[in-house]
């Protein structure tokens, strides 16, 4: 069912101009709190994105309950390597956690890149499956 509303998330259907027309001259809607008035605006985040400062909230806190860390050392710029002492396969690590933390995957490529707190809510905060 979640794999199903994921997908349904993120299809997009092509609209004529003269249903985007009608659209927009309709009266808006309650849910409609789009800038553009009637017609709204297309995201690749659903409504139910989450906001940047839990994203980070949640990152801290993975990153403060991993053995290695002193929970008073992490800030939202803290770097895994160079600032709390850990080492590459720490660093899979915490990316581990974190995917399990907030119900994603994060490929390889892009997991060798997270190598800070602050990169870690940019990549969480962008990714339109974090949950």
């Amino acid at each position: 069912m979640a794999m199903r509303a994921a997908i349904l998330r993120h299809i997009r259907l092509p609209a004529r101009a003269q249903t985007l027309a009608a659209a927009a001259a309709a009266a808006p809607r309650s849910w409609d709190r789009s800038p553009l008035g009637g017609s709204r605006a297309m995201s690749s985040h659903g409504d139910d994105h989450l906001a940047k400062e839990e994203v980070a909230e949640r990152v801290l806190s993975v990153v403060k309950s991993f053995p290695k860390v002193d929970p008073a050392t992490v800030t939202p710029d803290v770097h895994f390597q160079n600032d709390l002492g850990l080492d590459s396969l720490d660093n899979v690590e915490i990316v581990m956690a974190l995917e399990e933390e907030f119900k994603l995957e994060i490929p390889d490529l892009e997991a060798d890149k997270i190598d800070s707190c602050h990169l870690a809510i940019e990549y969480i905060y962008n990714h339109p499956m974090a949950g």
